[in-house]
Order: structure tokens, then C-alpha cells, then sequence
């Protein structure tokens, strides 16, 4: 059993700041890429940040310079750092991770529950 929890959602004005944190419990050999989307009222689940297991990152256009995507293998976690916030980034953000559960297994992905952002003008 995996399970992602995460916290560090809630309101802030333009312009402010929130951290978004994802730790994975339960049966884990190894945490892949970790990545966070996110998904406002009426569009589709977009890709804000992604990183590799050798820390590699990649960033959706509209947050690059904005945001930062970091883990801690030690601690299972996934960490998004939003600065200068808009409100354009009003969604419900869930965080992804590409894990595998033994050595010998395939990996597979699993999904946090995910936590409101919402940012007011």
C-alpha cells in the first residue's frame, strides 16, 4: 500500500508565496520521477514541474522563473515552491510519483488527493 499526502495549499494574494508538500507512505523500494499538476475549474490536469530521480527538472512555461520543484529521497517527499503567485494559478494541485514497491517490480504511478491553491486579485 502507497499513499501520497499533501499540504501547503490555501489562499494567498498576488504576488505571495505558498509551499506545496507531497510525502509517499507505505511499501517503497524506490521513488522515481516525482512531478506536481494541477487542474483549475473547467480545464484539464496540466503539468506544472517535474523532477527526475537525478534531480533533473523541467517546468511548465507559465511558472518557469516562478516556481521550484525539489525532493528529499531521505524523507519520500516532493516540495513546489511558488513565489509571485497570480491568480491564473488558482487550481487544485496534486503531486505524482513514479514509484516501485520491490526490487523486482515494474514501477507504477500514484496520486496524491490533492490540496486547493487559490490566489485572489
Amino acid at each position: 500500500q502507497v499513499q501520497l499526502v499533501e499540504s501547503g495549499g490555501g489562499l494567498v494574494q498576488t504576488g505571495g508565496s505558498l509551499r506545496l508538500s507531497c510525502v509517499a507512505f507505505g511499501s517503497i523500494f524506490s521513488i522515481n520521477a516525482m512531478g506536481w499538476y494541477r487542474q483549475a475549474p473547467g480545464k484539464q490536469r496540466e503539468i506544472v514541474a517535474h523532477i527526475t530521480s537525478a534531480g533533473g527538472t523541467n517546468y511548465a512555461d507559465s511558472v518557469k522563473g516562478r516556481f521550484t520543484i525539489s525532493r528529499d529521497d531521505a524523507e519520500n517527499t516532493v516540495y513546489l515552491q511558488m513565489n509571485s503567485l497570480k491568480p491564473e494559478d488558482t487550481a487544485v494541485y496534486y503531486c505524482n510519483a513514479d514509484i516501485s514497491r520491490t526490487s523486482w517490480g515494474r514501477s507504477f504511478p500514484y496520486w496524491g488527493q490533492g490540496t486547493q491553491v487559490t490566489v485572489s486579485s
